[in-house]
């Protein structure tokens, strides 16, 4: 069934929808350039700058054209991000299912970490898996790799989309913050672990946070670690095994 919209009815706005004819050079074009450095160079400046600073004059300067020939190649901006985000969804490393000495759980948890790699190392990504349909060809073979995964896991076909969103959402929202706070100690130029040293200490000479700080330095403790990502790897892996065990032991209930 195609996806509409459901004010309308009508289809949604997507690149991977759209019917474009295969792109002509015209004596005016820029030789060498073609849609695939386009996409890249989209990529580079997003990693480097961020969403809210990208347009397509900035990406044709970087380029050195005119913004004109960009659109040879897009219709719209949308239409370029939609493609970039396609471009590095296909960085993620689907796991070999026919590995005869993993099961699901080492699948899922791979894919997990591949999911987590991506929201870090592009931070823009998870403004815009929230704005765009994602069909993109990359998109759509993490989706059936996840749904393979889960398959696998035993649980119901309407327990499935469940377990999806208990996984999949808890690392977005995990790396999501992640990401944002590595933004935050790039722009600020201190290194993750200084920054963090800083906001603690900072807190902990305020007396109404004392009780907080006590409590947190016993759980931090507790938890181990010396550095900040030492502490998320943790972290990620115990909260990620929390929801493979709440898999199976939903799985379990509905077989008793």
């Amino acid at each position: 069934m195609a996806a509409t919209d459901g004010r309308t009815g009508k289809r949604p706005n997507s690149v991977w929808l759209a019917e474009r004819p295969p792109v002509r050079r015209k004596a005016e074009q820029p030789a060498g350039l073609d849609l695939d450095k386009i996409v890249a160079a989209t990529v580079r400046l997003l990693d480097a700058e961020g969403l809210a600073k990208f347009s397509m004059r900035r990406l044709a300067a970087e380029l050195g054209v005119t913004a004109m020939s960009v659109y040879w190649y897009v219709d719209t901006k949308d239409d370029l991000l939609e493609l970039a985000l396609d471009h590095v969804m296909g960085e993620m490393r689907l796991p070999d299912e026919a590995a005869a000495d993993r099961d699901w759980r080492d699948h899922l948890r791979s894919l997990a970490g591949e999911y987590r790699a991506l929201l870090t190392g592009h931070p823009w990504v998870a403004r815009l898996l929230g704005t765009y349909i994602n069909i993109g060809p990359h998109s759509i073979a993490f989706s059936d790799a996840s749904l393979r995964v889960m398959k696998a896991s035993g649980l119901s076909l309407e327990q499935i989309t469940g377990g999806l969103s208990a996984v999949f959402q808890f690392v977005y929202g995990f790396a999501t913050i992640e990401g944002l706070f590595n933004a935050r100690c790039a722009e600020a130029g201190v290194p993750e672990d200084e920054y963090f040293h800083q906001v603690m200490s900072a807190v902990g000479d305020r007396p109404e946070f004392a009780e907080t700080m006590r409590n947190s330095t016993k759980v931090m403790a507790a938890r181990g670690g010396t550095t900040v990502q030492e502490m998320r790897d943790r972290d990620f892996t115990f909260a990620l095994d929390l929801q493979i065990a709440g898999i199976e032991a939903m799985r379990d209930r509905a077989g008793d």
